[in-house]
């Protein structure tokens, strides 16, 4: 059964005036290490980071949340998959709202897809709970 969808589109060129303007400031506020070391190892950082921005903001509204009730940025990480296939791994605030979201004999999968196309970056999270087999 499905828990929540959320989507976001974020402008790339947004991310990359705050990449010049705040640097670690902005990177280190909103993105994990992980999100971070993956981001900028590419050679057009701002679309990386603005595909990762727009799918913690689609997870916030898939939790129903939004950034709030305790849910904060670096609560949701953009990891992917041996495949390659992304996900989020969640912690503090938005694991707790995942946890609470998910009904008992069930465990919550997390479907994310990322896509950009400049100067846009799109992501689409759909939560998902599987009865414990």
């Amino acid at each position: 059964m499905i828990l929540g969808i959320g989507s976001d589109l974020c402008d790339i060129r947004r991310i990359e005036r705050s990449l010049e303007r705040f640097g670690d400031r902005f990177t280190h506020r909103i993105f994990t290490e992980g999100e971070r070391a993956r981001s900028d190892r590419r050679a057009a950082r701002a679309p990386s980071y603005a595909r990762r921005f727009a799918a913690k903001e689609a997870c916030a509204k898939a939790l129903g949340t939004g950034l709030s009730h305790g849910v904060f940025w670096r609560d949701m990480e953009v990891v992917n998959l041996r495949t390659g296939q992304p996900t989020m791994k969640l912690s503090g605030g938005a694991l707790e709202r995942l946890r609470a979201l998910t009904p008992p004999g069930h465990e919550a999968v997390l479907h994310v897809s990322l896509t950009d196309d400049p100067p846009l970056a799109q992501a689409f999270v759909i939560i998902e709970a599987r009865p414990i087999k």
